[in-house]
Parts: C-alpha cells; sequence; structure tokens
C-alpha cells in the first residue's frame, strides 16, 4: 500500500501538529507536523541527532512536547493522566535497549501487562503470551530469563510483549541499532512480518534495506524538521532536497 492508497483507504490514527521541543537551548523539533493512518507502514530516517527519535518518543509522551497538539486515536495527548493510559494502552513502543524486566521470566514478561491494564486471566495471558512467542519463533524460551537469550532474542521478546497489549500502533526506536550485526536480521524478519500484518508502524530506523521493501511512507528528518515525506520509492530514486542526497550517498540502501 503506498502512501496515498493509505490515505484514501484509512482513518488517521495519529496526528501531529506544529510540534516544537527544546531541551534547553537546543531546539529538537522545530513546528512538526504529520498525520499516521491506519495500517500504514512508516520509515523515519536522519543522521543522528536531527530529531527523528525525539519526535517519536512525543507521540506516546516519553518526551513531552513544549508546542503544538499530537491526537491519538482522537485523544489529545497532554499531562492529563487518562488521557495518557488511554493512549499508552494503544500504542506499544520497542525500544533500541529492549526493556524487559531481567527479574521476571520471558513468559512473565508478556503476561505482566495484559493481566494488570486489560485485566486478562492469567490462563487468557499466558495462553496469548505462548501464541506470540511462537510467531517470533522463541516459544522454547518462556521459561528463562531475559540475560539468559541473545540480543536478537531479546528484541523479538520485547515486540512480542508489545503485541501483548493489542496495540493500535507499534512504534519502533532503532530497534536493531544496538544488535550485533548477525543478529539484525532475525528481528527485521519478525518486522517484516508485522508490517504485512496490517498492523499501524512507525519505525526509526537506520536500515535502509528494510525502509525501501517494506515501508508505505518514509520521513526524513534533519536538524528537527521534516524535509522529505513521501514514498520510499520516491526517496532512494530522487529525493527533493540536496540534504538527503547528501545522506543517501553515505548510507548503504541496496
Amino acid at each position: 500500500m503506498n502512501t496515498a492508497a493509505a490515505q484514501a483507504s484509512s482513518r488517521p490514527i495519529i496526528e501531529a501538529r506544529a510540534i516544537g521541543k527544546r531541551f534547553g537551548s537546543f531546539v529538537a523539533l522545530k513546528d512538526v507536523s504529520a498525520t499516521f493512518y491506519e495500517g500504514q507502514v512508516t520509515a523515519i530516517v536522519g543522521p543522528s541527532g536531527s530529531g527523528k527519535s525525539t519526535f517519536l518518543r512525543t507521540l506516546n509522551r516519553l518526551e513531552a512536547h513544549d508546542a503544538g497538539e499530537i491526537v491519538v486515536d482522537g485523544i489529545v495527548l497532554n499531562d492529563n493522566v487518562k488521557n495518557l493510559d488511554a493512549i499508552r494502552r494503544e500504542v506499544g513502543m520497542v525500544f533500541q535497549s529492549f526493556n524487559l524486566f531481567s527479574h521476571l521470566s520471558i513468559l512473565r514478561n508478556l503476561t505482566l501487562a495484559p493481566m494488570r491494564v486489560r485485566k486478562m486471566s492469567k490462563a487468557a495471558a499466558e495462553a496469548k503470551a505462548m501464541g506470540l512467542l511462537e510467531r517470533v519463533g522463541l516459544s522454547s524460551q518462556a521459561d528463562k530469563y531475559p540475560v539468559q537469550l541473545s540480543g536478537g532474542q531479546q528484541q523479538r521478546v520485547a515486540i512480542a510483549r508489545a503485541l501483548a497489549m493489542d496495540p493500535k500502533v507499534l512504534l519502533f526506536d532503532e530497534p536493531t541499532s544496538a544488535l550485533d550485526p548477525e543478529m539484525v536480521n532475525e528481528v527485521l524478519a519478525v518486522m517484516r512480518e508485522l508490517a504485512h500484518s496490517g498492523i499501524t508502524m512507525l519505525v526509526v530506523t537506520h536500515e535502509m534495506g528494510f525502509a525501501k521493501e517494506v515501508a508505505d511512507r518514509l520521513i526524513f528528518f534533519d536538524e528537527g524538521v521534516i524535509l522529505e515525506d513521501t514514498t520510499p520509492t520516491n526517496f532512494f530514486a530522487n529525493p527533493d532536497h540536496a540534504r538527503a542526497q547528501a545522506f543517501l550517498s553515505q548510507v548503504r540502501h541496496g
């Protein structure tokens, strides 16, 4: 599905309007606006420090925006705890550093939130968790602890944990950047399968091949602004901005 098709066939799920974010005197985001649609897979790329991860983190209030408005599935994202809890139930997040609970088994990592937040029974949560571990190829690891797994396996568990809440949107913040090269493909394979399943995904990534192959839409950040918002085909073949051309000349995107 290309961007135009996604917009024609789907409703907006996240709307960011004129978002600004500062860290002291440093302006991380400058008047950033973008609307994301149900079922759309968006790759967010750009040089380090360009604002892409900061933008992603504002979408579930891990970073509070200083200006503008964010609306997630019709709910305004602000300091209202009720609104924030409602949004975080529907927006899953996968971090580059896994963020698993080290003192809990893999199975417990997956069942904790559904039982506490969704009020699922233990039996239902465990059945769902085992199905998700099967989906990411790790059903045999359910009783182990995170330290017993490789980085790639931990990241696949983190993806399964996010899916356990049945989110409407999945945010990925450079999910392969902390992995050894040989582990990257096993995580990307899971993400490819997710992308084809119809879930809405926003992926901050340095994996240009993945962005080109899987995304419906590509956003290029530089110095806190969106310079390109287009299809991967257009971006890789004919970027509009010299800054994007320079970026592509420095990265592999075969």
